[in-house]
Parts: structure tokens; sequence; C-alpha cells
């Protein structure tokens, strides 16, 4: 009687062990076989992490921006012409939005037109996005840091607030999206306050 008790408690050992030792067991298994998941949460499309060094000018105060100026705060950035036809404005609309939605969190997130012409945009189109910083960056080796499928005016563009840029979006990207990941981001990064 007492084998059979013992056999009966080595066999639940076992399993419990086994039932321990499986979550470890399975990540192995995932690691060797380079199995991965398919699916991100995110809509926008992640870029390899590069720190921004280029600099513009400052349109608004006359003053050199340099990329470190964007630290401390998540930045949508916006490329286009300073003539800005009905695309750029959508655009520059819709960075303003998300950041609205944000709430409490809006004052962590930054906006920011880098002009890539000569041409200034006009005070009303200023007035109308108050609190984008205007940068002309016609020249300027800052263009060249950002990643395009087709032209960098398709996309807005998201640094983090260390510098980096990391995130684009794609031409007439859903804002609803666009704001659903900045959500997350806002969440998970508590760290530079």
């Amino acid at each position: 009687m007492s084998n059979e008790i013992a056999r009966k408690n080595r066999i639940k050992f076992l399993l419990i062990t086994l039932l321990m030792l499986s979550p470890v067991i399975a990540s192995y298994l995932l690691h060797v076989f380079e199995i991965r998941p398919q699916g991100t949460v995110n809509y926008g499309e992640l870029l390899d992490v590069s720190t921004l060094k280029g600099q513009a000018h400052n349109i608004e105060n006359n003053t050199i921006f340099r990329a470190r100026d964007l630290r401390g705060k998540w930045s949508f950035i916006s490329i286009d012409s300073g003539q800005c036809d009905e695309y750029c404005q959508k655009k520059l609309y819709q960075m303003r939005q998300v950041r609205l939605v944000q709430n409490t969190e809006k004052d962590r997130i930054g906006r920011v037109w880098l002009i890539d012409d000569h041409h200034l945009p006009h005070q009303e189109l200023k007035n109308e996005y108050e609190g984008t910083v205007f940068l002309s960056a016609k020249d300027s080796d800052l263009l060249s840091e950002f990643p395009a499928v087709h032209s960098r005016r398709d996309h807005i563009y998201v640094v983090d607030p260390m510098g980096n840029l990391m995130m684009r979006y794609p031409r007439d990207a859903n804002p609803t999206k666009i704001s659903n990941d900045m959500k997350l981001l806002l969440k998970l990064s508590h760290f530079e306050h």
C-alpha cells in the first residue's frame, strides 16, 4: 500500500514539475525554432530607431532648431512645402486633433512642420495651427534623416521623447488609429516625467 501511495505522489510531483517548467520549455522551443508572432498592436510602421542629429531654422523666433530640442516630448513631424496644399493641411489638422484627444496627456505631444522649400506659410495657417513649430529645413541635413516609401510628404513621423525617429504613418492615415497608438505610447512611457 505504501508503494502505491509513493508512486502516486511521484507522479503528482512530476506532473506539477512539468506544469511549472512548461513555460520555460515552450519559450526555449519558440526561440530555438525562431517562431515569432506575426501581429503587432501598432498601426504606424515601426522604423529602425535612429537619433535625429540635424538642424533647421525656426521661422517663428529666427533661431536654429536642433533635433535635440525635440527631447522630452513625443513629437509628430510633417514634412511639406510652405505653400501647404490640401493634403499638407490635412496632416496638420490630424496632428492637432490627435494631440487634442489625448486630453490630460496632450502636453506631452509636440507638433513640428518641416518646410522643405523656400516658401513660407501664410499667417492664417500659422494662426490655425498655433502650437506647431514651423521650421525651414530646405537644404538641411535633417530632411535626409526621414525615410520615405515614395515621398517624405506622404507621411506623418513620430519622434520619441529621447529624440529618436521611431515610427511613421502612411499617406491618408486613419486618425483614430493614430490616436490609439499615441494613447498606448503615452501610457507606456511615463519615464520621461
